[in-house]
This record gives C-alpha cells, sequence and structure tokens, in this order.
C-alpha cells in the first residue's frame, strides 16, 4: 500500500471526525509510520482489518475534503499571507530607495508581523 502524505495532512485538518480506532490505525500509519503487521499486533486486529480500517479512513477524510475544503483553504490563505509579506517587504524597499517616508516604513513593518503572525 503506498502512502499518500496528504492523508497525513488532512488528517489534521478532519482526524476527529473519523471513528476512534479509524483514527488510532491510520495516525499509526501516517504519522507514527508502522507497517500494517506491526498496527495488528498493537490493536490485536488482523493485517486486513487494519488495511480495511485505513482505506475507510482515507476515503472520509478526502471526502471531508471534498466537500468542506479546509485544507485546500488553509493553503491558499498561508500562500496569500506569504504575498502579502513579500509585497510589504517590496513596498518598504521601494521607499527606501525613492521617497524615505517613515509613515510608510511603520505601516509595512506592521503589515509584515500582522500577516506573519496569522501564517505561524
Amino acid at each position: 500500500m503506498a502512502k499518500d502524505l496528504t492523508i497525513s495532512y488532512l488528517l489534521d485538518f478532519y482526524g476527529q471526525m473519523l471513528t476512534e480506532k479509524q483514527l488510532e490505525v491510520t495516525e499509526f500509519y501516517y504519522n507514527d509510520d508502522l507497517s500494517l503487521a506491526e498496527i495488528a499486533a498493537h490493536c490485536n486486529i488482523s493485517r486486513q482489518g487494519v488495511r480495511d480500517s485505513i482505506k475507510r479512513a482515507e476515503a472520509q477524510l478526502l471526502e471531508y475534503e471534498e466537500k468542506l475544503g479546509l485544507a485546500k483553504r488553509f493553503a491558499q490563505m498561508q500562500a496569500g499571507l506569504d504575498e502579502i509579506i513579500k509585497c510589504a517587504q517590496d513596498i518598504s524597499i521601494y521607499n527606501d530607495k525613492f521617497y524615505g517616508s517613515s509613515e510608510v516604513e511603520k505601516r509595512t513593518v506592521r503589515i509584515c508581523e500582522i500577516a506573519s503572525k496569522l501564517n505561524d
């Protein structure tokens, strides 16, 4: 079974919506990098039971993302904040080069601070 690291990312957003057992085995598989046999031994279920549980969890996580789009929206917001920071830095450089306005500098620094906090 090939690992799709997207699932690990989606677990952060939607993991609590899975059953307790699905969450446990999926986290063991994706986040702790345990084999199906190791998970089966730990959870006292068959290897096939582990595989089936993981497959159901993967399908549910992908469905949640398709319907809700939280992970996609989060990535878009991070990219937007990165762009805001870059634009503010460019404005600051341009200001230093041509105008030297302390007010523009103060505002661009503040924009970068706010965007960085939101991007953490």
